[in-house]
């Protein structure tokens, strides 16, 4: 069983808030909000507390206004899917996962899940058992789970940008054809883990082992994957590391990762007054800033490069853009905004 066909460019924001930030947002301009996150217990699909239940329950009312839109529970995350990979080791946990997602979408009445299990057969959080059978384990799961939820069901799952996850983790050409999307992480392609700083949700690379949303999506096309069912990653907030040295602007210098800035503190954050100035790079078409002050690096989306983002989901024809998320954007004017003005332009 197959999944239905996409026709369109969709805006889908993971979304970790609770059921009063949401309003604050303008969600005419969403398809998608997919709820961040529940977890495994037990072997089955968990809401894990009535905070959380209130929230989808609110979310899935947000429906009657505006038609399009269609709410989805995401499982895992960063941290979130230790148990993942021995619970999905056999068909008798993948089976009785695959139930308790119908039984938690039937009741909550949600449209669909997206499987964020970072990662599949390769390293994630370090600790987390990872094995070489989690790559059909996936597929198994993937096929249970459209057997069981039926044809209108939305399934997705949220794939590393990286090429290790895209080389190692999934069987794209069994995997694809069930489910309506993959939501690419093309973000902290450079992460907290590395002492170099880099472009970490850059367009395109600028050498050829560099990370970029280009290089995930031209592999994946290349697979022969339909260019509807790809959407890239946008990040709304920034990576950032001290004690880099004033070369080339900080870009690929040593450094300390820290906490990064959301990007609705961006106006108040990267300013020429606190000693920051802003750089473009146009081969990446992204966005850095350097503090030569205090040494300090961080790179990110911006409106230009969200803009460039959107652009290029309109030219290759891709199923849209998602983005981690969206309590980190403006409530006006923001980045949503921008993807939306470009999206509906034609």
């Amino acid at each position: 069983m197959s999944a239905q066909k996409n026709k369109k460019f969709d805006i889908i924001a993971y979304y970790t808030g609770d059921d009063k930030l949401i309003n604050e947002f303008d969600i005419q301009k969403l398809d998608q909000i997919i709820f961040s996150f529940c977890h495994l217990k037990d072997g089955k699909l968990s809401v894990d507390n009535p905070k959380d239940s209130t929230t989808i329950k609110h979310l899935v009312s947000l429906k009657e206004t505006n038609r399009q839109l269609k709410i989805i529970l995401s499982l895992g995350g960063w941290g979130g899917c230790e148990p993942c990979s021995s619970e999905f080791s056999t068909a008798k946990g993948r089976l009785k996962f695959a139930k308790s997602v119908k039984e938690v979408s039937d009741y909550f009445k949600v449209d669909g899940l997206d499987l964020d299990w970072e990662y599949p057969g390769i390293e994630g959080l370090p600790g987390h058992l990872f094995q070489p059978a989690d790559k059909t384990n996936f597929t198994e799961l993937i096929k249970i789970l459209r057997s069981t939820l039926g044809k209108k069901y939305e399934i997705s799952f949220a794939a590393g940008g990286f090429q290790k996850f895209l080389d190692e983790s999934i069987e794209w050409k069994i995997v694809m054809p069930l489910v309506n999307r993959v939501n690419i992480m093309s973000y902290d392609l450079v992460n907290g883990y590395s002492k170099v700083t880099g472009h970490h949700t850059p367009l395109y690379s600028t050498n050829t082992t560099e990370e970029s949303t280009d290089k995930a999506v031209s592999y994946l096309l290349k697979l022969g994957i339909p260019p509807e069912k790809l959407v890239i990653g946008a990040a709304f907030y920034t990576r950032t590391w001290k004690n880099v040295e004033n070369i080339d602007n900080g870009l690929y210098q040593d450094g300390e990762h820290i906490e990064g800035v959301s990007f609705k503190n961006f106006d108040s954050t990267y300013t020429e007054a606190n000693g920051w100035k802003y750089f473009w790079d146009e081969k990446a078409q992204a966005s850095y800033w350097y503090n030569k002050k205090e040494k300090t690096f961080a790179t990110g989306d911006d409106i230009a490069s969200i803009k460039a983002k959107t652009e290029y989901v309109n030219s290759k024809k891709l199923g849209g853009i998602m983005f981690w998320e969206l309590v980190l954007d403006k409530t006006k004017g923001g980045m949503v905004n921008a993807i939306y003005e470009i999206k509906t332009a034609k």
